[in-house]
């Protein structure tokens, strides 16, 4: 379980109707937990860039984020008779106040971007993770639209658009005027 002061934060108390929002005007990171029991239970980091991190003891480590980033979370879980878990989630770490969605390991919650089960839906993802990759290009640094378009894509059964270098271009001059 996560402690509030994993990353060097003192404890926040949830707000609002749902418990999901925090005090608006501070820039919390987003903890996220990971768990690594060989063969039963393995959590690890596709992409991401950290800004701290933390062991807590040979199973478990804490990594941070701030707010903006975006990071893809392996969960893979197994039994005595095989797989009972393969899941893939790429995640934005929001600003304290915006609305968030709950999910296991991740406190406060993040805004869910992709998020896929099943082995072949997840490797699916890591191939194009992969063809993002080839382009030279960060996934962290990928339009979160373009990770909701593979997810709404994957979801219909349908082939997702292909990431390129131009769109990438766009997206950075979109942000560029955005801030």
């Amino acid at each position: 379980m996560l402690t509030p002061e994993a990353c060097g934060q003192p404890h926040r108390k949830a707000l609002g109707a749902t418990g999901l929002q925090a005090r608006p005007g501070h820039d919390r990171l987003t903890e996220v937990e990971f768990y690594w029991q060989e063969g039963v239970r393995e959590h690890w980091l596709r992409f991401g860039k950290p800004v701290a991190s933390r062991i807590c003891d040979r199973r478990r480590r804490v990594e941070c984020y701030a707010p903006g980033q975006v990071f893809g979370l392996v969960r893979w879980a197994s039994n005595d008779y095989g797989t009972v878990l393969s899941r893939l989630d790429v995640l934005l770490a929001v600003t304290e106040g915006e609305p968030v969605t709950r999910f296991p390991q991740v406190t406060p919650g993040a805004d869910v971007l992709l998020s896929v089960t099943g082995w072949r839906k997840v490797r699916r993802v890591f191939g194009l993770i992969d063809a993002i990759e080839a382009l030279g290009i960060d996934p962290c640094d990928v339009a979160p639209d373009h990770w909701r378009h593979i997810h709404n894509r994957l979801i219909a059964a349908e082939t997702p658009r292909s990431y390129s270098s131009e769109r990438h271009r766009a997206w950075l001059a979109r942000k560029a005027l955005q801030s």
